[in-house]
C-alpha cells in the first residue's frame, strides 16, 4: 500500500503541500516522473512501465493525480482494466473538481478497488471505488483544509494501523517551507519505518521490503499559487537511501 499525505491550505501561497511514498513489487519496471506520453504532453508522471500507466503526475493546468490501491487489492485481475490509467484520465482535465466529476462517471467494476487523490490550487478530492459501493461508481468526496493521510482505507481512517500511529506525527512534524526548500520534517517522517508489534510493514510508512514489496520511490509537491512555480521533488528509491532531486514541470498556467 502506498502513502499520501496532504496539507490543503486554500488561499495559501502554497495551497497544497503533498508528501507520498510508493509501495510496489521491487522488480516492477518504472521510469522516473517525466513526459512519458506523447499524446499527453502536458502531462509529468512517474511511469509503470508494465502496464502503461502512473501512479502519480501532474499537468500543466496545476491538477495533482494520485493513485492507491484499497485493502485486499494488489495484483493484477485479467478481466479489470489496469489502474495506472485513472490519474492520467483525471489528468485531462484543467481542475480537480472536472476531473474528479470525471473520474465519478467511469464504471467503477472496470477496476479493482482504489483511492485516489486529486487535487489543484483551489481543491482537494479523495474518490475512492470499492466492491462494496452497490451504485457501481466511485465517489468523490471534498477533502477539507488541513493535513490528512490517505492509504489503503478510507481518508483520514483509524482502521488503518498506518494512520493511526502516523497520522497524529505528521500533524506534530514541522510544515514544510517550499520556498527555503526545506522539507526536513516530512522526509523524516516519511523514512519513518516504525509500526506496532501486530501489524508489522503494514503500519509504518517505509516499507523496507521483506518480502520483495517496499517503498521504492517517494514524492514531496508544492502546488503554487500565484507568482510561483509548483515543485516536485522526487526520491528514486527509499527516501532514506537516495536523496531527493527536483522534477522539471511546467505548470506555468496554474489554476
Amino acid at each position: 500500500m502506498c502513502t499520501h499525505v496532504v496539507l490543503f491550505r486554500p488561499g495559501h501561497a502554497w495551497p497544497l503541500l503533498l508528501g507520498a511514498n510508493r509501495d510496489e513489487l521491487v522488480g516492477r519496471p518504472w521510469r522516473a516522473p517525466g513526459r512519458h506520453w506523447p499524446d499527453r504532453p502536458g502531462v509529468t508522471a512517474g511511469r509503470d512501465d508494465e502496464a502503461g500507466g502512473t501512479w502519480l503526475g501532474l499537468n500543466d493546468e496545476g491538477v495533482v493525480a494520485g493513485l492507491l490501491n484499497r485493502v485486499g487489492s494488489l495484483g493484477p485481475a485479467h478481466d479489470k482494466k489496469s489502474r495506472g490509467i485513472l490519474p492520467l484520465l483525471a489528468l485531462d482535465h484543467g481542475s480537480a473538481e472536472e476531473a474528479a466529476d470525471a473520474i465519478t462517471r467511469l464504471q467503477g467494476s472496470d477496476f479493482k478497488p482504489f483511492n485516489m487523490l486529486i487535487a489543484d490550487s483551489s481543491s482537494a478530492w479523495w474518490v475512492r471505488w470499492g466492491d462494496d459501493q452497490a451504485d457501481g461508481r466511485p465517489t468523490a468526496q471534498p477533502i477539507t483544509e488541513g493535513l490528512h493521510m490517505l492509504s489503503a482505507f478510507d481518508l483520514d481512517d483509524p482502521q488503518s494501523p498506518r494512520v493511526r500511529r502516523h497520522l497524529p506525527k505528521f500533524r506534530d512534524a514541522a510544515v514544510p517551507g517550499p520556498d527555503s526548500g526545506d522539507w526536513t520534517g516530512w522526509i523524516e517522517r516519511l523514512c519513518d519505518t516504525s509500526r506496532d508489534s501486530v501489524h508489522h510493514e503494514s503500519g509504518a510508512v517505509l516499507i523496507e521490503g521483506s518480502h520483495g514489496f517496499a517503498t521504492v520511490s517517494s514524492s514531496l509537491i508544492a502546488l503554487a499559487g500565484p507568482d510561483r512555480r509548483t515543485i516536485w521533488q522526487f526520491a528514486s528509491g527509499r527516501p532514506d537511501k537516495v536523496s531527493f532531486v527536483p522534477v522539471p514541470v511546467d505548470t506555468t498556467d496554474c489554476v
